[in-house]
C-alpha cells in the first residue's frame, strides 16, 4: 500500500534563538497491511494528521510551529528511533514541543503500552514494537520549556504506570522549571475509533473559532479538554475523554496549545491599547459613533464648543484641574470622552481613520498627541478594580498586597507615587462613574487623594514640591450621569439623580462642569444622523427630515444611533423618515419603541423575535461585563424562552444571526476572564430588558 496524504508538511526552521522555537512532531503509523480494514484505518490516520496540522498552524504571538513528520514510513522500531535521533528530540531546545502519536496500540501484560508498527509481532512487543513511554520520555526529558504529548492509540490508558515511573526519573529542577503534560484518548481497555479523534478535534477547533469566545492566544489544558469532550455523547465520554496522565500542575494557558479563535492584532502601545484590544474597541466604538461592531466609518459630528473645551483642558497650558462631563442617560458623555482618548492616542493617529476624524473636526477641537496618560471605564467595577485598572492603564503592574493590606489603599498610593515621579502632568480619564460599584469609595479612596495634585498647590506635607523641582500635577476628566436641570441654561440640578455629581463637586469645588444635554446638542444630533446616512442615502429630501427625527429622540444619542441605523437599512429611507407612525410608535417611545420595531423585523434575518428577545434579556441579566457565548448564553436565554426550547446547534445559529443582523447594534462586547462577552449597548437598554413585562413582542411573535 502506498503512503498518501499523511505526511506532515515540513516548514523551515526558524531563525534566531532556538529556545524560542515551537515544534510539532507527528508520529502517525498508518499502513497495517495485515488489518482487514487497513485502507479505512489509513484514511482515518490521514484525517487525524490534517486536523492536527490545521490546529497547530494557528497564528499566535510566538513563532509559528515548525511541523515535522517522518520523511519515511514508520514500519519498525528502528525507524522510530532514527526519527527521534534525526530531529534531536532528546536535546531539543524550544519554547514549546508538541508530540502527536497515533496508530495501533498493544496493551502489555504488566501495565505497560506499546506502539504497534507494521512490522511488529503482537506476540513479541518487547522485541518488535516500541514502548510508547520511551517516545514520551524523549520529549519530556528534552530541553523544551513546555512539552505536550498527545497519544491517540488503542489501550493508551495502560501507559499510566509507565509514565509515573518516567516522570520520577526526570530531574527535580526540570520538573519545577518546565511544564510537562501528557494526554491520552483511550482508557485501559478501549480501542480507538480512527475517525472519532479528528471529528472531535475539528469540532473543537470550529467551536473555538466561532462560539467559545476565548480571547487569549493560547489555551490551558483544561480548556482544551473541555472543548474536546463537548463532542462526545454521555455514553462515550467515560471511554473516549482525554485522560491527563502527566499534569504540569499549571492551569494557565500553555504555549503548546494555540487558540484557533485568537485574533492576531497589531502590537500597539499607548493609552488605547495598554489594557488590551477590548478596551481599545470600547473607546473606538464610542468615539466613532458607529452603529455596529466592525463598521469602519467615523460618524462623530458636532459638539464643537465642548470638544474645544476638552482640547484646551488637555493642552499644554492647562497643567492641572478637574473637568466633569455630565448629562442625562444616553446624551453622549462617553462619546465625547472617547473621542478625546482616541484622537490623542499616538498609535491611532497613524491609522487612516484618524484622517477621516480630523477632516470631520473643527479647528482647535483635537487634543494634543499623548495628552492622556490613562483611560478607564468604571462600569461594573468596584473601588479595588478601579484602582488596579488605573495602575495598569498608567503602564504599571499593581503592587502585591498581603492578607492584611487594603488593596485600594495600596494601589491608590501607587497612583500617587506615579504622579510624584512624573515630569509631565498625569491626565486620567474615568468614564461611567455612575455605573460603577462602590461609587462613594471610588471618590473617597481613589480620587480624593489626588486633590492636592489637581489644584493650585500650597506647600503642605510631601506633596508640595519634590526634590527634582517638578511640581506633580494631575488632570482628571470624569464622565458622570445627572438628570437635565429644569432650567436649560443651568449647569446644576437638584434632582436626586445628581447626588453623585454633587459629591464630586464637594471634593473638587473648583471643577469645571460641562453638560452634553443642552439645547445646542440637538443640532449636533442632526449632524450625527446626517453622517450616519450620508454614505448610503445622500438624498436632500432625507436630510430635510432629520430635524424632526432629532426632535423625536433628543437628547438621547443612543436613540439617534438606533434610529439612524433603521433609516440606513430601510427600503425607502425618505418614506420611513416621513412616516408619522414611525415617529409616534417608535421614535417618541425611545429605546423601547426602537427595539420593538427591530424585534418585529428581525425575522427577515431568519431569527424568531422571541429567540432574539430571549438572547437580549440573557445579556442584560448576566453579571460582570456580559455573557459569554459557549454554553452560558443559551442556558440563560432558554429560561426566557420557556416552554419552547432549541437544540445547542440551533442556539449557536441564532446567536450568530443576532450578532451579524439588525440587532447587533443593541449589543456591546468586552473581555472578561479572557472570554469575549456581550452586554446591552447602553444602561437604558439594559433597564428596559430587565423589566419583567415589557410588551416588546406582538402576540404573534411569541413562538419559536
Amino acid at each position: 500500500m502506498q503512503r498518501t496524504g499523511s505526511e506532515v508538511r515540513r516548514t523551515p526552521a526558524q531563525g534566531g534563538d532556538p529556545s524560542a522555537q515551537r515544534v510539532l512532531l507527528t508520529l502517525a503509523v498508518r499502513d497495517y497491511a495485515d488489518d482487514d480494514n487497513c485502507e479505512q484505518f489509513a484514511a482515518g490516520i490521514d484525517q487525524q494528521v490534517r486536523v492536527v496540522s490545521e490546529w497547530w498552524q494557528t497564528p499566535g504571538t510566538g513563532q509559528p510551529f515548525r511541523q515535522v513528520g517522518p520523511a519515511e514510513e514508520l514500519r519498525n522500531r528502528e525507524h522510530v528511533e532514527d526519527f527521534l535521533r534525526q530531529e534531536k528530540v532528546r536535546e531539543l531546545q524550544a519554547e514549546a514541543l508538541v508530540v502527536f502519536i497515533s496508530g495501533h496500540g498493544i496493551p502489555g501484560r504488566s501495565d505497560t503500552h506499546f506502539l504497534r508498527l507494521p512490522d511488529s509481532a503482537t506476540s513479541r512487543p518487547l522485541a518488535t514494537a516500541v514502548r510508547t513511554a520511551d517516545v514520551v520520555a524523549a520529549a519530556l526529558d528534552s530541553h523544551a520549556k513546555n512539552v505536550l504529548v498527545i497519544v491517540n492509540t488503542c489501550f493508551a490508558g495502560n501507559m499510566e504506570n509507565d509514565l509515573h515511573a518516567v516522570y520520577k526519573e526526570i530531574g527535580p529542577s526540570r520538573r519545577v522549571s518546565s511544564r510537562l503534560d501528557v494526554l491520552v484518548t483511550c482508557g485501559l481497555a478501549t480501542k480507538i475509533e480512527v475517525l472519532q479523534f479528528p471529528a472531535l478535534l475539528q469540532s473543537a477547533l470550529e467551536r473555538l473559532r466561532r462560539t467559545a469566545g476565548i480571547t487569549s492566544p493560547h489555551l490551558s489544558i483544561p480548556e482544551f479538554m473541555a472543548q474536546y469532550v463537548q463532542g462526545l455523547s454521555p455514553q462515550d465520554e467515560k471511554k473516549f475523554k482525554l485522560f491527563h496522565l502527566v499534569q504540569g500542575g499549571n492551569y494557565q494557558p500553555s504555549p503548546c496549545l494555540p487558540n484557533p479563535g485568537f485574533v492576531q492584532l497589531p502590537e500597539l502601545t499607548g493609552t488605547l491599547h495598554r489594557r488590551g484590544s477590548w478596551a481599545a474597541e470600547y473607546w473606538l466604538d464610542r468615539a466613532t459613533g458607529r452603529p455596529t461592531e466592525g463598521d469602519a466609518g467615523w460618524y462623530f459630528r458636532g459638539r464643537e464648543s465642548l470638544n474645544r473645551t476638552i482640547a484646551q483642558f488637555l493642552g499644554p497650558d492647562a497643567q492641572r484641574g478637574v473637568l466633569l462631563v455630565t448629562g442625562c442617560a444616553g446624551s453622549g458623555k462617553s462619546a465625547v470622552l472617547a473621542r478625546a482618548v482616541t484622537l490623542s492616542d499616538p498609535m491611532f493617529r497613524r491609522d487612516p481613520l484618524y484622517k477621516a476624524a480630523e477632516a470631520a473636526s473643527a479647528g482647535g477641537t483635537i487634543p494634543p498627541e499623548n495628552a492622556i496618560s490613562a483611560a478607564v471605564l468604571a462600569r461594573n467595577l468596584d473601588a479595588e478594580q478601579v484602582a488596579a485598572s488605573l495602575v495598569e492603564a498608567l503602564g504599571e503592574a499593581p503592587a502585591p498586597v498581603t492578607s492584611t493590606d487594603d488593596p485600594v489603599a495600596v494601589w491608590s498610593q501607587q497612583i500617587q507615587d506615579f504622579v510624584q515621579a512624573s515630569s509631565d502632568p498625569v491626565t486620567i480619564v474615568l468614564d461611567a462613574l455612575d455605573e460603577a460599584q462602590e461609587q462613594e469609595r471610588i471618590i473617597s479612596d481613589v480620587l480624593t487623594p489626588l486633590v492636592p495634585f489637581c489644584g493650585s498647590l500650597v506647600p503642605v506635607s510631601r506633596h508640595s514640591r519634590p526634590e527634582n523641582g517638578v511640581v506633580p500635577a494631575v488632570r482628571l476628566l470624569i464622565g458622570v450621569r445627572s438628570s437635565q436641570p429644569a432650567d436649560a441654561s443651568s449647569l446644576h440640578t437638584t434632582d436626586e439623580d445628581a447626588s453623585l455629581l454633587q459629591a464630586l463637586r464637594r471634593v473638587f469645588p473648583a471643577a469645571r462642569i460641562e453638560r452634553t444635554d443642552n439645547l445646542v446638542s440637538k443640532k449636533d444630533m442632526e449632524l450625527y444622523l446626517s453622517a450616519l446616512i450620508a454614505e448610503t442615502h445622500v438624498a436632500d429630501a432625507l436630510v430635510k427630515e432629520l430635524p424632526l427625527v432629532a426632535d423625536a429622540v433628543w437628547p438621547s444619542f443612543i436613540d439617534a444611533r438606533l434610529a439612524g441605523y433603521q433609516l440606513r437599512n430601510a427600503r425607502d429611507p425618505v418614506a420611513l423618515a416621513r412616516d408619522k407612525e414611525w415617529h409616534r410608535a417608535t421614535l417618541t417611545q425611545g429605546i423601547r419603541g426602537l427595539l420593538k420595531r427591530d424585534l418585529k423585523m428581525v425575522e427577515e434575518d431568519g431569527l424568531p423575535p422571541s429567540v432574539a428577545l430571549a438572547l437580549l434579556k440573557a445579556s442584560a441579566y448576566a453579571k460582570g461585563q456580559g455573557v459569554p457565548w459557549g454554553e452560558v448564553w443559551p442556558a440563560i436565554a432558554g429560561v426566557f424562552l420557556l416552554p419552547a426550547q432549541l437544540e445547542p446547534d440551533e442556539w449557536d445559529q441564532m446567536i450568530a444571526k443576532l450578532l451579524r443582523g439588525r440587532l447587533s447594534g443593541y449589543l456591546a462586547q468586552a473581555i472578561e476572564d479572557e472570554r469575549r462577552v456581550y452586554r446591552p449597548a447602553h444602561e437604558e437598554l439594559a433597564a428596559e430588558l430587565l423589566r419583567p413585562d415589557t410588551g416588546l413582542l406582538d402576540p404573534g411573535d411569541s413562538g419559536v
